[in-house]
């Protein structure tokens, strides 16, 4: 059997096709335990990191960081018995760090990892997912060479004499830095070489029918940008050669190089497409209800002050949290999922909390979290902040929401209309807690007030049954201790 493993990335949960290498823990030639974390990677659901399915060291890492790798692609080669001596041709490191070039002879030494009953996708030379044949990165056959598509009216070469063979395409290089022609800004003018410019710039020159190879640039290298094609074809001289002339201010530039092209993918990718498949399959209704949280925000102080909860994060979303859970019980269809012929009404609630975190917004939810004390939900709300911001959420604790709460009011907005995550029926938001004149007892005092917004799916939940729902929540918040005496 062989000594020289590669480790295939596995299906991380739910039906996943790839992922991003986020960050490699271990470099080639690191000696590594069983089941320690070599490599973090993140799915559109959530960072984490893989362990090791061997004890040994380090072969080669056959994908970089920033990498978006196909489930079933080898990741990883591992030396499971590097006691034993040398391999057979020992790999070389290709340039540019840990991935290294394997020779031939160690490539016959690889075994790739089957799953279980299986054989996976993969195994160098055969069926790679997508249809692709699986080679190591950088190293494999390459039969033909690179062609480019022909330009719009250009002679085919089947046209072309046999016996004129095509030149070889010039490699794009910086032009050689020459005496600058007198009255420019220090950049030598083309002399029908190479022109410096981007595609919009060439699109544009061509639109206005300027030709490039006459202007000087005035952009870094020499290059020629927006303005001085559109300065050549209105028939302005740069401001430098006008004698005399004052600095001027920059006029405004719009175009493709003041713009900044983010990809979409991972956790991002898996929002938007939630989100707009949400949006245009359920019908949102929203509602909103402004409350007097005085007494919510006392009885927080007087919890905070007790022996046994002053090591506790306490905020107003654990008394939120616990209203929405209470206000479940009162109205259980809140709690359901629309199935086409059938409504499921969810005996137990699985509540998301909506999270901001560097990677995008994410749902965790605390698994049947109408079970749990006031103190257990405290803690459970505090693990699931810190693990959301720490980026090691797990797909399982974002699966399987019944009712989600997003709090907007840490961000100080007063409420929002939020979007329904997908099969859900109801989500709350909950805004900023602030001080303001309120008729209390007759009179104007000042009191704390904030604004909950409920969006909810008018297939399962009409204006009736919302309406007591949020009214339900917005009395707990009202009076807490009044209602946990009434409703327990």
């Amino acid at each position: 059997m062989s000594r020289i493993k590669e480790f295939n990335l596995p299906d991380l949960g739910e039906g996943l096709t790839e992922g991003e290498i986020l960050s490699w823990l271990v470099k080639v030639g690191d000696t590594i335990e069983l089941n320690q974390p070599i490599v973090e990677v993140e799915t559109a659901k959530a960072a984490v990191e893989i362990p090791a399915k061997w004890a040994g060291r380090v072969q080669a890492i056959f994908h970089s960081e920033g990498t978006t790798v196909e489930v079933g692609t080898p990741i990883i080669a591992i030396d499971t018995d590097p006691g034993a001596g040398p391999v057979d041709a020992p790999s070389t490191a290709a340039p540019g760090g840990d991935l290294p070039t394997p020779s031939a002879a160690s490539l016959a030494a690889v075994e790739v990892a089957p799953a279980e009953g299986m054989v996976e996708p993969g195994l160098i030379g055969g069926p790679a997912p997508g249809g692709r044949t699986a080679v190591l990165v950088g190293y494999g056959p390459r039969t033909t060479a690179a062609k480019r598509r022909p330009r719009k009216g250009a002679v085919p070469e089947q046209a072309q004499p046999a016996a004129a063979p095509a030149p070889a395409a010039p490699v794009p290089t910086a032009p050689v830095p020459t005496a600058p022609a007198a009255g420019t800004n220090g950049h030598a003018a083309p002399t029908g070489g190479l022109v410096l410019a981007k595609p919009p710039v060439r699109k544009l020159a061509k639109d206005l029918g300027v030709d490039l190879r006459t202007l000087t640039g005035s952009g870094p290298q020499g290059s020629i940008t927006r303005e001085d094609v559109q300065r050549a074809a209105s028939g302005a001289a740069p401001a430098e050669l006008l004698a005399g002339a004052a600095p001027a201010v920059a006029a405004a530039r719009f175009g493709a190089d003041r713009e900044q092209r983010i990809p979409v993918k991972g956790v991002r990718k898996l929002t938007a497409e939630n989100m707009s498949r949400s949006a245009f399959t359920a019908p949102h209704v929203t509602e909103f209800l402004t409350v007097d949280v005085t007494r919510a925000m006392k009885a927080l102080d007087r919890l905070r002050t007790r022996r046994e909860w002053r090591d506790v994060r306490v905020s107003p979303l654990l008394l939120v949290a616990k209203a929405v859970l209470l206000a479940v019980r009162r109205h259980p269809m809140v709690n359901s999922t629309w199935a086409g012929d059938e409504i499921v009404v969810k005996e137990y609630v699985n509540l998301g909390i909506a999270a901001a975190t560097e990677r995008g917004l994410i749902v965790p939810n605390i698994k049947d979290a109408g079970r749990l004390s006031l103190r257990e939900l405290a803690d459970a709300l505090t693990d699931l902040v810190q693990t959301a911001k720490a980026g090691r959420t797990s797909p399982a604790d974002m699966s399987g929401g019944t009712l989600t709460i997003t709090n907007v009011g840490v961000f100080g907005v007063d409420t929002g209309t939020p979007i329904l995550p997908p099969g859900e029926s109801a989500i709350l938001a909950f805004g900023a807690v602030r001080e303001m004149p309120w008729v209390h007892k007759g009179k104007v005092r000042p009191r704390q007030v904030t604004t909950l917004g409920l969006s909810f799916d008018h297939r399962i939940i009409d204006g009736e049954l919302g309406s007591k729902f949020l009214r339900d929540v917005g009395d707990f918040l009202a009076d807490p201790e009044a209602a946990l005496l009434a409703w327990t």
